[in-house]
């Protein structure tokens, strides 16, 4: 196993197994660092959102992603991050957890969402002609908005102290 020890540790969390990450992460914080579990809700404006939808249902059918709505639900995430609290809570290795968001915006020509879009989610999977069929009618979106447009995201976060001791919690 390896013997470092770190003050803090951050993570978007959904490649973490959720039954043994905070316990993971509580192994190799020094007393007193921080965990910090983070990760980006993004909420394109309709005139984008919806023709990503129709196009990955039409390319990527049997894609888990698929059957998602056009737009991410923000409740379901911040349900998520409460869960990942309670987790974290179990261990009985860390302080209360801590939660918060972060509202902000970004804008993106039609070239730079073009470019990043292939990095998200189930689209770094795809082979490049359904990869083209996603992008093609997204693009034209973009064009017909004016060729750029606003990003809404919220950046939600759970946060939690690692204890003093390494004591285990009492069952």
């Amino acid at each position: 196993m390896d013997a470092r020890r770190y003050d803090r540790a951050a993570q978007s969390w959904h490649w973490v197994d959720p039954a043994t990450g905070a316990l993971q992460a509580a192994r190799v914080l020094r007393p007193k660092g921080r965990l910090a579990v983070f990760g980006h809700v993004f909420e394109p404006p309709p005139e984008v959102a919806e023709p990503f939808a129709a196009a990955h249902r039409r390319v990527a059918p049997d894609s888990p992603f698929s059957g998602q709505p056009a737009r991410r639900p923000l409740e379901t995430y911040l349900a998520g991050y409460a869960r990942i609290a309670d987790r974290i809570r179990k261990t009985g290795r860390f302080g209360e957890p801590e939660q918060c968001r972060f509202d902000w915006q970004r804008s993106y020509t039609r070239d730079q969402w073009l470019e990043l879009l292939p990095t998200t989610g189930g689209l770094t999977r795809l082979r490049p002609e359904q990869l083209a069929g996603i992008l093609d009618p997204v693009g034209h979106a973009i064009y017909a908005l004016g060729g750029r447009f606003t990003m809404h995201y919220t950046t939600p976060a759970t946060t939690a102290v690692r204890a003093d001791t390494d004591h285990r919690p009492a069952h």
